[in-house]
């Protein structure tokens, strides 16, 4: 089977981070793949290409779709692929009517019609393949399918190299600096935790407003700003608690990364936490935009160690029934085969 991926997301993000980890799950299947896709980011480029994977670099420009359009026409002809897989609305915006079978990938609430040739949508959670078939799409050809997280031990950081005791309690927000993460929350938050350091991983528009915010709140010497980082497993391998208080997240890989790597989760109600994390069970839910809550369930974690053990088992659990690359390799599989049989 010959799959042709196109992505044109952002130079870092959640779902830009899943695309190469699905990229390279498939990998090691029988699938031979290309990708075509921006040229925005070293690592993703890189790592693609460390698996062998021709890739080819296009502009995904909307103003100008000619030259994109053009590289996607070029690889259907020489490549062949039985699947074009569309990665997100920008590249479904240049998917071409042909022989191969074409598949859209949803990471949020997008409208089909920026799917345009696309007979086939994927959506990484059971309400956003609910809303593309309110949208119109037949039910027959919405499918769900879960992300996946896969970490080798990851070797915790010396917490000296961002001035953080050892023995403090280290909380761990991966994240976009944007206004739907609720990081301002968090920093509020932090002035009822007097016993924790808090770590924010992530890059954004926010940046200097949260940073900002910080100094007003007198928090410098418990908050530390890391920006974009590639070595998650040895960031949740230095941390104690991860803290995820978005306002808005149609899934959020943050989730299972916590569960694989054996990290207390707390998190606010947003659409996709709320639909996976079972409060008290695997996860500890709060209302969003309440700081109150938000520090009292850190306060809680960081003193109750039964519940803190009960968190980390039981999601390591859900974890491994349903988020783990081998899970995912079957079910994109059995996807990508069940499309090409039907379409």
């Amino acid at each position: 089977m010959k799959i042709l991926h196109a992505m044109a997301g952002d130079s870092v993000g959640g779902a830009e981070t899943f695309f190469v980890d699905a990229v390279e799950a498939i990998s090691e299947t029988s699938v031979e793949q290309r990708v075509i896709t921006r040229a925005n980011n070293p690592h993703k480029i890189s790592t693609i290409k460390k698996h062998g994977i021709f890739i080819e670099e296009a502009s995904f420009n909307k103003n100008w779709k000619f030259t994109t359009a053009v590289k996607i026409k070029k690889h259907i002809k020489e490549f062949k692929p039985d699947i074009v897989h569309h990665w997100m609305g920008r590249a479904g915006m240049f998917s071409q009517p042909g022989n191969h079978v074409n598949i859209g990938w949803y990471g949020g609430y997008y409208k089909p019609s920026r799917f345009k040739h696309c007979k086939y949508h994927v959506a990484v959670t059971q309400d956003i393949v609910d809303h593309i078939v309110r949208e119109g799409v037949p039910k027959e050809h919405a499918f769900l399918l879960h992300i996946y997280a896969e970490f080798e031990k990851g070797i915790p950081i010396d917490r000296a190299e961002f001035d953080t005791p050892d023995d403090a309690t280290l909380l761990l927000s991966l994240s976009r600096l944007h206004t739907k993460k609720g990081l301002d929350v968090l920093l509020e938050a932090m002035k009822i935790v007097p016993d924790a350091y808090l770590w924010i991983a992530g890059s954004g528009p926010l940046e200097q407003e949260l940073k900002t915010q910080m100094k007003e709140l007198n928090l410098e010497d418990r908050v530390r700003f890391l920006g974009w980082r590639n070595d998650r497993e040895a960031l949740l391998a230095t941390c104690n608690i991860c803290v995820f208080p978005s306002r808005y997240e149609p899934f959020g890989a943050v989730v299972i990364e916590a569960w694989a790597t054996r990290k207390p989760l707390i998190a606010a109600k947003a659409a996709g936490p709320k639909a996976y994390v079972k409060h008290e069970e695997n996860g500890l839910l709060v209302e969003i935009d309440d700081v109150q809550d938000l520090a009292s369930s850190i306060n809680r974690v960081i003193s109750d160690k039964t519940l803190q053990a009960d968190l980390v088992n039981n999601g390591f659990c859900s974890y491994q029934e349903g988020f783990t690359k081998e899970v995912f390799k079957k079910n994109i599989m059995d996807l990508y085969n069940k499309v090409r049989l039907y379409p």
